[in-house]
């Protein structure tokens, strides 16, 4: 994680650091069960959603449709491991959910799409 001026405290900036790094992880494990997917398009931006995630999005994951939610629109739809590991750590779904990736009958498409109900659009970019 690059170096920036921030109010951070050391351990917060070491736990983003680790949620980043988790989350380019999950997204490697669920790539590889799959045997497919774009594993790297989610490493580049697996920082960014570690902040957003952490610091910025406000969300109720048990209430997707909840009018006070923020809205990410996920457009970097090649990254779809990214963003299936990011609700992973929001504890939306489970590890086991997060390793069907891509497997016949299971919700985690090789796009992220409104099949989820944390996706507001489908993306594939």
């Amino acid at each position: 994680m690059a170096t920036v001026s921030s109010n951070l405290t050391p351990k917060e900036t070491s736990f983003l650091g680790e949620l980043g790094q988790q989350l380019r992880v999950d997204s490697i494990r669920c790539s590889t069960a799959a045997g497919s997917g774009h594993p790297t398009s989610s490493m580049s931006a697996a920082d960014l959603i570690a902040v957003l995630l952490t610091r910025h999005l406000l969300y109720d994951w048990d209430k997707p449709e909840a009018a006070t939610n923020d809205h990410l629109i996920f457009s970097k739809g090649h990254a779809s491991p990214l963003c299936y590991a990011m609700f992973k750590a929001a504890g939306a779904i489970t590890d086991e959910e997060l390793l069907s990736f891509r497997k016949l009958g299971s919700r985690l498409q090789g796009h992220p799409t409104p099949l989820l109900p944390w996706v507001d659009v489908a993306t594939g970019s």
